[in-house]
């Protein structure tokens, strides 16, 4: 999350925090999370960024705790489970804790973790809120009073169609020599999966990605219209 002046790095997927939660892992608990991380540490408002998982946390927070955001970024992120590839619906029953033997998220949680052996809670956690359905309202997203950039690779976990359908709910898609810019963006980036083959994920695209999302959050934000009666 950008603050005015600095970075805040919320434990959406900390593996020691998402495994000692004694409830199940769900997108609007962690945004109610986030949320109450701002109110103790004093920050009313916030840009956040959001991947992954983290970017239906996102979402979730600009449609919870409206004034908690100033700008979004939701990077490989959905608003229902159809919107995620169909493969991956197919494979997240197979996930088993083995699989993850030698690689850099075992590695973390290893690191982190004061209890190495919950390893398995934490994959049966997450695979529990991966294969459970979900579709958030048109209308919450409708609603989300944040600019929003969401951004997907061309071969990303989450279906291009579901990111235009995204970005057309929050007034994107027109044409713009008409019908003006949204505040909203939609980014694809091209040759870019989800996170592997190594080197090919969204997050290896930091380069691509600073170019375009800093001067989106630098951004003034339009303030809102006058009421009638209201002030200039």
């Amino acid at each position: 999350m950008e603050g005015l002046t600095s970075t805040i790095g919320a434990r959406w997927g900390d593996p020691e925090y998402l495994a000692h939660i004694e409830r199940p892992i769900t997108y609007e608990g962690m945004a109610d999370d986030v949320a109450a991380l701002l109110r103790h540490l004093g920050i009313g408002e916030a840009d956040v960024f959001g991947y992954s998982m983290g970017g239906g946390v996102a979402l979730q927070l600009a449609i919870r705790h409206p004034g908690s955001v100033r700008r979004l970024v939701a990077a490989s992120a959905s608003y229902t489970s159809d919107g995620m590839q169909p493969e991956l619906h197919e494979m997240v029953p197979s996930i088993t804790p083995e699989m993850f033997a030698g690689s850099p998220i075992e590695a973390a949680y290893q690191e982190v973790a004061p209890n190495p052996g919950d390893f398995p809670t934490l994959v049966e956690k997450l695979k529990r809120l991966d294969m459970t359905p979900f579709a958030w309202p048109d209308e919450d997203i409708r609603e989300i009073e944040a600019p929003t950039m969401i951004v997907v690779g061309d071969a990303d976990a989450i279906r291009l169609e579901h990111a235009v359908e995204l970005f057309r709910l929050l007034g994107g898609g027109a044409m713009g020599d008409l019908a003006g810019l949204p505040e909203s963006r939609l980014v694809v980036l091209p040759g870019t999966a989800h996170f592997i083959p190594p080197g090919s994920g969204v997050l290896d695209r930091a380069e691509w990605l600073l170019a375009m999302v800093l001067p989106f959050l630098d951004a003034p934000t339009p303030e809102a219209e006058p009421t009638a009666g209201g002030g200039a």
